[in-house]
């Protein structure tokens, strides 16, 4: 499997080797494998959607093809073909804070071509005050109007635009952990593999923005189809962002609102009528739940960053899209190898406190199952996760990472675990 990604990378950067970003048109790509693996742990009893005690090493891996083209002032598509496959440990269950982002529930360990994302994206120049935008993945070079309105329709990922920590993000370069990627408990919409149709509409400001999307959810629980029946099901999204500088070192707060419509189960009706066996499915209707989150990112010295997130949902509706989180908290750190002459390699460390529900306790202690979560019953406590990961630069745009995640009450559970889980990570990117 890593043979076969190595050798498919080796034959992108040929092909991309004199491909240069332009600002009308660019072609990138990026590749990375995840393998990990854990220690054997005290687990008393377990249900089918436990993490398991026992088990062998997983690997995932994802090739990414990010190609974009300008064709009028200021529209721009993106068409992103992403390669996925393999697993993740224990069948990507029984951790809330899940231990590798890279890895969706995919229906199989193969490798399947899917289009992660088709968008179109229109920017509106409301001013004459530009600023540069930098070639990246998703961002054509060149010039824009600091005053201006950015509306995206198509096939996207919320976080590609909303959440946008530069600390804590991404888990092809940062932290692994699903709940440092994002807010814990946002329930965002996606289908399993974390994309969605939606339209977003970003109005900018040299000091502030603020964001508003609208996407489907899917038709069932963290699966691959969505629910088209609009008003009844969507996601609504409100970020509102404000920068600023402390001693001249950039700092970031943003703040989000969302609201999910979906024919949700209730975990408090569940576990009331008996007849139903902790079956949530059997108390599904079109239901809204809702959720806040508030993020900083604050750059402490030029090498040094740290970052914060909390995040709340209401925790009455079943688990729908992201993970089995009701409450969240978390703060890292990053920092860059200057001190060690290694300027591009980073050093991070978090800490991270997940929680549910008194509702969704009750429903996984009578023998409920989420769509991640399930021991059979729950001695209750909050999840709590520290990862600390170092990545180091092997050859220019050649990444490889070790990390550590401890975990304690995996799954919310004080019976089981602790456990430990030791990662290494191979990214390359152009």
């Amino acid at each position: 499997m890593i043979r076969n990604l190595i050798f498919t990378t080796f034959i992108f950067s040929c092909f991309a080797a004199h491909a240069e970003t332009i600002e009308d048109s660019h072609f990138r790509f990026q590749t990375t494998a995840i393998s990990q693996m854990h220690d054997e742990f005290s687990s008393p009893y377990a249900g089918r959607n436990s993490f398991v005690s026992v088990e062998p090493s997983a690997t995932s891996y994802t090739l990414t093809i990010y190609l974009a083209k300008r064709f009028f002032r200021n529209t721009e598509l993106y068409i992103n073909p992403e390669l996925a496959g393999g697993s993740g440990l224990s069948q990507t269950l029984g951790i809330a804070g899940y231990p590798n982002g890279e890895i969706y529930r995919v229906d199989t360990a193969s490798a399947k071509w899917n289009l992660s994302r088709l968008y179109i994206q229109q920017v509106f120049d409301l001013g004459e005050e530009t600023e540069k935008m930098d070639a990246e993945y998703n961002q054509l070079g060149g010039q824009n109007a600091v005053n201006r309105l950015t509306i995206v329709a198509g096939h996207f990922a919320l976080n590609d635009f909303l959440d946008q920590n530069s600390y804590s993000h991404d888990p092809r370069t940062q932290f692994f952990n699903w709940s440092l990627m994002d807010y814990g408990a946002w329930d965002y919409a996606a289908d399993t593999r974390g994309y969605t149709w939606g339209l977003l509409f970003d109005y900018n400001q040299k000091n502030w923005a603020i964001r508003y999307v609208v996407a489907l959810l899917p038709a069932e629980a963290n699966q691959i189809n969505f629910d088209y029946q609009i008003p009844n099901a969507r996601g609504d999204n409100l970020e509102l962002e404000t920068r600023f500088k402390i001693a001249e070192h950039k700092g970031i707060v943003r703040f989000l609102a969302f609201s999910n419509r979906a024919h949700m189960g209730s975990y408090r009706e569940t576990v009331g009528n008996p007849a139903y066996n902790s079956d949530i499915t059997k108390t599904r209707d079109y239901r809204t739940k809702y959720g806040f989150g508030a993020s900083l990112e604050q750059e402490m010295s030029s090498d040094l960053g740290i970052f914060s997130r909390i995040s709340w949902n209401d925790g009455h509706e079943e688990s729908w899209a992201f993970s089995e989180i009701d409450q969240s908290e978390t703060f890292g750190a990053n920092l860059k190898g200057t001190l060690w002459q290694r300027p591009n390699d980073i050093l991070g460390s978090s800490v991270m406190v997940n929680h549910i529900s008194s509702d969704h306790s009750a429903y996984l202690n009578s023998g409920g199952y989420g769509f991640m979560l399930g021991d059979s019953r729950l001695s209750y406590n909050p999840e709590f996760i520290w990862e600390t990961y170092y990545s180091f630069e092997v050859v220019k745009q050649t990444f490889m990472s070790l990390d550590y995640s401890y975990v304690i009450n995996p799954a919310y559970n004080s019976d089981r675990g602790p456990i430990s889980i030791y990662g290494f990570r191979f990214h390359y990117e152009i």
